[in-house]
């Protein structure tokens, strides 16, 4: 796995790859950890004042969590342990205690874009598509939680359409929902503009962004602490229908939904 998740740091700007373009980076639970776990020990010397997050190649920043992983489930308990981990990973990305960039190419879906939409800005090359297209493939849902962050990226309605069509939001309508804030054009451009933005983040005083971070964080994640949705994780992992969209993605063949 210790290649599977790349991280180095050069000026005080740390980066982040998630390091399987033959999977389009998808992410494997031990990937998970350990991206949470670099966010947490950060240190706060200076040493490290930024940190950009990245997929290997221009095919994908993540393309969701590795479908094979989900071959296992069987329980009640599998589904909420397995959205309570995203969850916990999610939240200690949003708590790292330096600013994070999203640096997106190519495909950022499912987990891949919970873990671009924690991070506090993002760039995107023009390939960049976004979105959470499970009720097209495997029936399954998100975690309150995760929903009560798209929520405060992009509001109510906004979700419930990516949601129900499926579909993934490109670049530029990212960049115009305020999701990005800058598009590129190519790879290259892509890296170099992250780390200008970082080298100038990394100037600017460490406590007035580490106050700022977390107030904003207080403020979009208080909701959320009091709405329960484990009912609705069980409704849709313990389904026959998330069974069927999970074989039927892995035979790629397009799934037959039942609403069961």
């Amino acid at each position: 796995m210790s290649e599977d998740i790349l991280y180095d740091v050069a000026d005080g700007i740390g980066t982040i790859t998630f390091n399987r373009p033959q999977t389009r980076n998808a992410f494997t639970f031990a990937m998970y950890e350990r991206v949470a776990e670099i966010c947490d020990t950060v240190p706060t010397d200076g040493s490290v004042r930024v940190l950009i997050m990245t997929g290997a190649g221009d095919r994908a920043f993540a393309a969701g969590t590795d479908i094979s992983q989900f071959r296992a489930f069987q329980t009640p308990e599998d589904a909420l342990k397995y959205e309570a981990r995203i969850d916990d990973v999610i939240t200690r990305i949003e708590r790292c205690a330096v600013p994070t960039i999203a640096a997106v190419a190519g495909a950022c879906t499912g987990g891949g874009a919970s873990i671009a939409s924690a991070c506090d800005l993002r760039v995107a090359m023009r390939s960049a598509k976004f979105g959470f297209p499970v009720a097209r493939t495997l029936g399954n849902c998100l975690s309150v939680p995760n929903y009560a962050r798209l929520v405060a990226l992009f509001g109510p309605t906004a979700v419930k359409e990516l949601v129900f069509t499926a579909r993934l939001l490109d670049a530029e309508e990212g960049r115009g929902r305020g999701f990005y804030s800058e598009v590129v054009e190519d790879h290259p451009t892509l890296i170099a503009r992250a780390r200008e933005i970082a080298q100038t983040i990394a100037a600017h005083a460490p406590l007035t962004l580490r106050a700022t971070k977390e107030a904003v964080r207080r403020i979009t994640s208080a909701p959320a602490a009091s709405i329960k949705g484990d009912d609705l994780v069980l409704m849709c992992y313990m389904s026959a229908d998330f069974r069927e969209g999970l074989e039927a993605f892995l035979a790629k063949r397009p799934p037959r939904w039942q609403g069961r």
